[in-house]
């Protein structure tokens, strides 16, 4: 009778080593993919460095968008001034080359 509880508990001795090598090879999956998680963590975007990067980008467009007005009103003073001295030319009598 004793050898039969022997061969059971070495039976049982074996099924358990094989459970826990599977669970040491899904503790080292884990581990894997916990790393990876954290990794992919890293290269993410805070919604405070979102917010930073919007904030930065609106400041952008609103000085290009203040610069583009900017230059269309000068271009329109330059185009007003040409026609002046255009104007003056015709009434001194002077070829302006153009």
């Amino acid at each position: 009778m004793d050898k039969d509880f022997s061969e059971l508990v070495e039976y049982l001795d074996g099924k358990f080593t094989k459970i826990d090598d599977r669970f040491e090879k899904i503790d080292v999956k884990l581990i894997e993919l916990e790393e990876n998680v954290e990794g992919i963590k890293s290269l993410m975007v805070t919604k405070e460095e979102f917010n930073d990067l919007q904030t930065s980008v609106d400041a952008y467009a609103k000085k290009a968008d203040t610069y583009f007005q900017e230059m269309l009103m000068l271009a329109q003073k330059v185009d007003r001034h040409e026609k002046w001295l255009q104007l003056i030319a015709e009434k001194i009598g002077v070829k302006l080359p153009y």
